[in-house]
């Protein structure tokens, strides 16, 4: 899981996804954003989620967002990235459906 606090704009969304490719790189497969702390999200962030979906799909694996506050959750549903990055209202409802899907093909 990677706890994400503040804004995600053109200046904090490369440490974003320094932070996600080490996950990848360390072989996690499951991983969860927790948005809770993010009030505000640019092109350049909504750009970087994308980018890590994709490079975990590669890889069989998941990416998923948690938490999302109001502001952010317009700009995903604007953009229709919440039709392809499932959102969970908390991090618990997001583990708890990795781990029921973990080893699942074709879900």
């Amino acid at each position: 899981m990677v706890e994400v606090r503040g804004e995600l704009d053109m200046a904090t969304a490369p440490q974003l996804r320094d932070n996600l490719q080490r996950l990848i790189d360390a072989g996690d497969r499951q991983v969860v954003v927790d948005l809770a702390g993010v009030g505000f999200m640019d092109s350049s962030a909504l750009g970087t989620l994308v980018v890590m979906f994709k490079a975990l799909r590669d890889v069989d694996g998941r990416l998923c967002l948690a938490a999302v506050q109001p502001g952010v959750r317009r700009l995903l549903s604007i953009t229709s990235v919440d039709r392809v990055i499932d959102i969970y209202e908390d991090v618990r409802g997001a583990e708890a459906d990795m781990l029921s899907s973990d080893g699942v093909t074709g879900g």
